[in-house]
């Protein structure tokens, strides 16, 4: 995918932080885009943005954790456009607490977005990406997809699944032939609301964690975060690493292996002593 120009590209999660920055920059390379989110706020100014920016847009509502709503999407996009090229299945929710603490229902919201929405978003979309005889698939898992965060089992959980879905579905596309490249993107601190929206269980004070995250991790900018993603699909990797902070982590796993939970343990202890 070296030119987007005429391109149909379909972004979930579109109302707000990656997803948007991701319509807009696509919108002024000249792609022809079909954006989604559950918020109608958001969606409107995002639709806002492209259509200034000169881009033919299809806007819908959508919550990506209903199949049968994304299966109908998916034919309504492909019949508005005549052909789907890529499609980024961004959409993404987050929940801090711990094991013990965490309903069962919360650990199931989660994983029916990051996980299922992904899933239902691939499958969905796959059939018209293959017969566009140019498509990639491109699926957001996270920095927390490399490795295991206290607090995070939830969202682990489902970033951990992303990654094991998407590297399986590039692998399979490639035994396959089909025309389709395959990314999975690893995110680490991004200056998004995701942190502010997140969910939280036990005596977890929603807002002081929140505080923390833009403190301490969010060290990089949706827009440049949307760039480091726009330019790893267009040289098709299979690994998107998106920040300093996810290529630094990512090497350090890799050589320490398990060891390096009880690192993360002690950080995470000291830093939620900080946040009260």
């Amino acid at each position: 995918m070296k030119d987007f120009r005429g391109k149909v590209v379909v972004i979930t999660g579109a109302g707000s932080g990656m997803g948007r920055d991701i319509a807009v920059k696509l919108a002024h390379r000249g792609a022809r885009l079909a954006i989604s989110d559950v918020t109608p706020d958001g969606l409107a100014v995002t639709e806002k943005l492209v259509r200034e920016a000169g881009a033919e847009v299809h806007s819908q509502l959508l919550n990506v954790a209903e199949r049968e709503a994304v299966l109908t999407y998916a034919d309504t996009v492909a019949e508005h456009f005549g052909v789907v090229n890529v499609v980024f299945n961004n959409a993404g929710i987050a929940h801090h607490g711990e094991i013990e603490r965490t309903e069962f229902k919360d650990i199931e919201r989660v994983m029916d977005v990051d996980y299922w929405g992904v899933v239902n978003g691939t499958k969905a979309f796959l059939p018209h990406v293959i017969a566009s005889g140019d498509g990639h698939i491109v699926n957001t898992s996270s920095l927390f997809g490399l490795l295991a965060e206290p607090g995070q089992a939830a969202y682990n959980s489902a970033k951990f699944a992303v990654r094991g879905f998407t590297e399986a579905l590039r692998q399979e596309m490639i035994v396959a032939k089909h025309p389709v490249q395959v990314s999975c993107v690893h995110p680490g601190g991004i200056k998004t609301a995701i942190a502010r929206n997140a969910t939280v269980s036990g005596d977890h004070d929603q807002k002081a964690t929140a505080a923390l995250f833009d403190r301490y991790l969010a060290r990089m900018t949706s827009e440049d975060a949307a760039d480091v993603i726009i330019d790893g699909v267009r040289k098709n990797k299979a690994r998107i690493l998106v920040g300093t902070d996810a290529k630094i982590l990512d090497i350090a796993v890799r050589l320490v292996a398990s060891k390096y939970q009880w690192v993360s343990a002690k950080l995470t202890g000291w830093a939620m002593s900080k946040a009260g």
